[in-house]
C-alpha cells in the first residue's frame, strides 16, 4: 500500500496490505518520503515477486526498488528465488535499499545456511542491475563476505531506512516516569519469556499502557475476537482472554501517520519488536529494546538504539533499574553519520532524492499530502464494545471472512490464469525466436554447404592440376635421366680418346 492510501479496519481485515507485519510500512514510508518529488511517480506493487511481470515493469518504469527486512532466511527462499528470476528479466536498474540475515544472536556464519545458494544468486542478479546493495548491519555484511562478495564494493551497511524517515537529526525527549505515565509496550509471539515476564510485571505499576502488536493475525484477534494465535511463550497474549484485551489496551495501526501520532504522545516505549521501538525513536519518544537475535542485534548496534540483551534483562528488576543502565539518547549520536552514509548509497546507485541540495532538509513533498489526509486511528478492540456493537462487529467480521475467502480464491485463480497467460506468451515468443533461429541456422547451413561444394570443386581441380604437374615432372625427370646417361657416356668416351692420344703421343 502507498503511504497516502486510506484503509479502514474493515479493508485491512479483508485483505493483507502490509505483508502480514505492519512494521513493513515503516521502512516503506521512509523510502517514499525520501524519493517522492514533484517529477517522481512511485507505485507500490502489492508485494509481488512474479517474474512474469517483468515485461510490464520494463515497459512502464525507470527503476525497481526493493526495500527488504530479514529476507535471507529459510522460509523466504521461494520468494527470494522469484525475485531473482524477476530481476534477471528486468532491463531497468534494480536497487535493494536494505536486506538482512535472520539468525540466532550468535550466528554460526562459518557453518553456512541452507539458503546460501539462493542468496548468492539473488545478490549476483541485483549487482548486474545496480552498483551496490544496502544491507542492514555488520552481521549481514560478514555473511555476504563469507559468500564471496566484497564489502564497500558489492554492498555496504546502511542500517534500516526507517531510521532516516525524517532526516539527518534525531531528538529524543527527556524522560520523567511516574505511575501516571503513558507506556507503549511491544512484543512478538517469539519473544523470550524473560521479556514477557518483565512487561507483564511492569504494567502492574504503570496502568496507562497500550500493547502494540504488529502481526496481521493479532489484528484479526483484536478486531473480531479470533481465531487465537499460536505462541509457546508463557504470558504472551494469544487470545482475547488475556489481560491486554480484557482491559482494551491493544492498538493496531493501519497507517504510519496514525502510528506516528499515537507514539509521539506516549511517555515511554519498551519491548522486543524492532520497529515497535524504531518508530518511537524517530518521533522523539524515549524507548528501550530487548535484543534477542542477530537481526535486532546488528541494527541496534549500527544505529546505537537503546537496548539490553535478554541475558542482561534477566538481572534487571524494574524499569527504574533498567533506565539506570542505558543511554536513552544514544541513537542521536550516530544519526548524522549513518544518514550521510545512506544518502551516499542512494547517490552511488544514482537514485534521485529530496536531499540532493540540502542534507539537513526538514520538510518533504510527501508531508503536505499526508497532512491533508484524515487517517483512521486504531480500531477499538472487540472486547471494549457494548453487546449490540459487539454483535454487529461479529456479524461484519463473519461476512468479511467469507468475502476474504472468496477474494483469496479469486486472487489465486486470477494469478494462475495470469501466469498461464504469461507463460503462453513467453512460449509463443520463444517458439517464434526458435523458428527464426532454425531459419537462420538453415540459411547458414546452406551457405556452408555451398562453400563446401565450391571448396571441394577447387580441391578436385587442384588435385587434377597436381596430377598433370606430377606426370610432367616424371616425363622431364626421365628425359633428364636419359640425357644425363648419354652425356656421361659421351664424356667418358671423350676422356678415353684423350687418354689414347696421350699414350700415343
Amino acid at each position: 500500500m502507498r503511504p497516502t492510501n486510506v484503509y479502514t479496519a474493515e479493508d485491512i481485515y479483508l485483505k493483507d496490505r502490509t505483508g502480514f507485519n505492519n512494521g513493513n510500512l515503516a521502512y516503506q514510508y521512509s523510502i517514499y518520503r525520501t524519493l517522492w518529488n514533484d517529477d517522481v511517480e512511485i507505485h507500490a506493487d502489492g508485494l509481488s515477486s512474479n517474474p512474469n511481470l517483468a515485461e510490464k515493469i520494463n515497459a512502464n518504469y525507470d527503476v525497481y526498488i526493493i526495500p527488504l527486512a530479514d529476507a535471507f532466511r529459510d522460509d523466504f527462499r521461494p520468494t527470494l528465488r522469484n525475485y531473482t528470476e524477476l530481476i534477471r528479466r528486468l532491463k531497468i536498474p534494480v536497487i535493494v535499499t536494505g536486506v538482512g540475515l535472520r539468525a540466532n544472536y550468535e550466528p554460526q556464519l562459518d557453518e553456512g545456511f541452507a539458503f546460501d545458494e539462493d542468496v548468492t544468486s539473488f545478490v549476483k542478479a541485483v549487482l548486474e542491475k545496480s552498483s551496490q546493495i544496502g544491507v542492514r548491519g555488520q552481521i549481514t555484511a560478514d555473511y555476504l563476505k563469507k559468500l564471496g562478495f566484497n564489502e564497500g564494493v558489492d554492498y555496504r551497511v546502511i542500517g534500516c531506512p526507517s531510521l532516516y524517515t525524517f532526516g539527518r537529526e534525531l531528538k529524543i525527549r527527556d524522560i520523567n516516569l511516574t505511575e501516571q505515565s503513558s507506556i507503549a509496550i511491544n512484543a512478538s509471539p517469539i519473544s523470550s519469556e524473560t521479556a514477557m515476564h518483565f512487561l507483564n510485571k511492569m504494567i502492574g505499576t504503570y496502568k496507562d499502557y497500550y500493547f502494540i502488536p504488529q502481526h496481521l493475525d493479532e489484528f484479526h484477534l483484536m478486531f473480531a475476537g479470533g481465531p487465537d494465535i499460536l505462541s509457546d511463550v508463557q504470558g504472551y497474549p494469544t487470545s482475547i482472554d488475556h489481560k491486554y484485551y480484557q482491559e482494551g489496551r491493544v492498538k493496531y495501526f493501519t497507517s504510519m501517520p496514525s502510528w506516528y501520532d499515537f507514539v509521539k504522545n506516549v511517555d515511554f516505549s519498551i519491548g522486543s519488536r524492532l520497529h515497535g521501538n524504531v518508530i518511537p525513536t524517530i518521533v522523539g519518544t524515549p524507548n528501550v529494546s530487548f535484543v534477542q537475535d542477530a537481526r535486532m542485534r546488528e541494527l541496534a548496534s549500527y544505529h546505537a538504539l537503546t537496548h539490553v540483551t535478554i541475558d542482561e534483562l534477566n538481572n534487571i528488576d524494574c524499569v527504574n533499574d533498567l533506565l539506570s543502565k542505558v543511554d536513552l539518547k544514544s541513537a542521536e549520536k550516530v544519526q548524522a553519520r549513518n544518514f550521510d552514509n545512506y544518502i551516499d548509497f542512494l547517490d552511488t546507485n544514482e537514485l534521485d532524492h529530496i536531499y540532493k541540495d540540502d542534507r539537513n532538509r526538514k520538510s518533504a513533498p510527501l508531508d503536505e499530502l499526508v497532512q491533508a489526509i484524515d487517517f483512521a486511528p486504531s480500531a477499538e478492540p472487540i472486547t471494549t464494545l457494548g453487546s449490540k456493537a459487539m454483535l454487529e462487529r461479529i456479524q461484519l467480521s463473519s461476512n468479511l471472512l467469507q468475502e476474504r475467502s472468496d477474494f483469496k480464491l479469486r486472487y489465486h485463480v486470477n494469478r494462475v490464469n495470469n501466469q498461464l497467460s504469461q507463460t503462453k506468451n513467453s512460449f509463443s515468443l520463444e517458439r517464434t525466436e526458435f523458428k527464426q533461429k532454425i531459419v537462420a541456422h538453415k540459411e547458414k547451413n546452406e551457405n556452408i554447404e555451398k562453400e563446401l561444394a565450391q571448396t571441394t570443386k577447387k580441391l578436385h581441380l587442384s588435385l587434377d592440376e597436381n596430377r598433370k604437374i606430377t606426370t610432367t615432372n616424371k616425363y622431364y625427370k626421365g628425359t633428364l635421366n636419359r640425357k644425363s646417361v648419354k652425356l656421361t657416356l659421351k664424356i667418358a668416351n671423350s676422356l678415353a680418346n684423350m687418354k689414347k692420344k696421350i699414350k700415343l703421343g
